[in-house]
């Protein structure tokens, strides 16, 4: 069977369960954005953007399903860490500049997202932890550039439907073994219909 919005109209007597529009939550950080089903950009296609920081004056976000393909252990001199640690596209600015995810309460310079979850801080302390051959998983993060919104630009994506919102777990954020299946189990998290919406294909013309 082809999988398409007709198909789809077919299945359901129910116009809300086919039509593709955003829900009532309002971004905030420490939050989650997930796209739309047909969102067709490599960065933002089903992807799922932990909010770092949202006000009226603009918003930041990491992407976090969107693995590169370079380890830390390749862009940081003498890490000598006893295996490769990911790395992620956190979008598309300043992708020459790293941020790290953590879960180090009191770490020096740390911006607090969510409770138990922080943003960048002192590296010094990062690296030293790293040299001992300190536990990643679960603990550490890292993304190369992030994604910015301009006052008002978000929110005016979402008002075009191109984003849901909502709210994962931090074990869920900081577990690289969710990436997979991050964007539709966010998605499916939101209720049925979003859950519906999960099993999209990205080309609905595909089987």
């Amino acid at each position: 069977m082809s999988w398409n919005i007709r198909t789809f109209r077919r299945m359901f007597t129910d116009d809300s369960l086919y039509r593709i529009k955003s829900n009532d939550t309002p971004p905030a950080t420490g939050r989650v954005l997930i796209s739309e089903p047909f969102l067709n950009d490599w960065h933002f296609g089903r992807s799922v953007i932990l909010m770092v920081s949202h006000s009226r004056k603009g918003s930041m976000g990491l992407i976090l399903n969107k693995p590169l393909p370079v380890a830390l252990n390749d862009i940081m001199d003498n890490l000598d860490y006893p295996e490769d640690i990911p790395v992620y596209c956190g979008g598309p600015m300043c992708t020459d500049t790293l941020f790290y995810l953590h879960t180090f309460k009191g770490l020096e310079d740390a911006y607090p997202i969510a409770d138990g979850l922080y943003l960048n801080g002192d590296f010094d302390c990062i690296r030293r932890y790293l040299k001992n051959g300190r536990p990643v998983q679960g603990y550490l993060r890292f993304f190369l550039g992030y994604t910015g919104w301009e006052a008002g630009q978000l929110a005016e994506e979402i008002s075009q439907d191109t984003w849901m919102v909502g709210q994962e777990t931090n074990d869920t954020i900081m577990d690289e073994a969710t990436t997979p299946t991050l964007w539709k189990d966010a998605l499916s998290h939101l209720g049925e219909k979003y859950r519906i919406w999960s099993r999209f294909p990205l080309i609905p013309t595909m089987n």
